[in-house]
């Protein structure tokens, strides 16, 4: 699993104009999903987004895990093309994506990790959907982690 985790005052998602995820203070989270993928990488990612600390204390320093903000929350986005393989050509590819049978159950069971580690309801696009993201990032702070390459991350 791959997610690219973003650090938001605000974040909403919108498909067909219709409103699917909405949060204010929390993560925006981009995840895509590898057929290697399994339920240890959701449990090792989710446990990693929710404890990771970079939302500010009182003296300013990124002492806070999001489990740590009251009203901090979660808008999860698939999304596909962070396995995008670019080397030849112009055009990506999107074979490392996992078909939809392996990679929406996954997803579902993140969506759920999430919500039994913060004791709150997270936030979600629609798998394979056309959505409209927008953000406002604070900081900005933006990590990126693999779950296939947890020694860097």
């Amino acid at each position: 699993m791959r997610a690219v985790i973003q650090r938001v005052s605000e974040a909403t998602c919108r498909v067909d104009g219709q409103i699917t995820g909405s949060i204010g203070n929390g993560l925006l989270v981009l995840l895509g999903i590898e057929d290697r993928d399994t339920d240890q990488d959701v449990v090792w990612l989710a446990q990693k987004v929710v404890n990771m600390r970079i939302f500010g204390d009182d003296a300013g320093l990124m002492n806070k895990a999001l489990a740590d903000i009251p009203h901090g929350g979660i808008l999860l986005i698939p999304q596909f093309t962070l396995f995008a393989l670019t080397k030849k050509g112009n055009r990506p590819s999107f074979i490392r994506a996992a078909k939809p049978d392996k990679a929406i159950p996954l997803y579902e069971a993140m969506v759920m990790a999430m919500e039994q580690l913060l004791q709150r309801k997270v936030e979600t696009g629609v798998f394979g959907a056309d959505m409209k993201v927008s953000l406002l990032n604070d900081g900005p702070v933006t990590l990126v982690m693999d779950t296939h390459d947890r020694d860097n991350f």
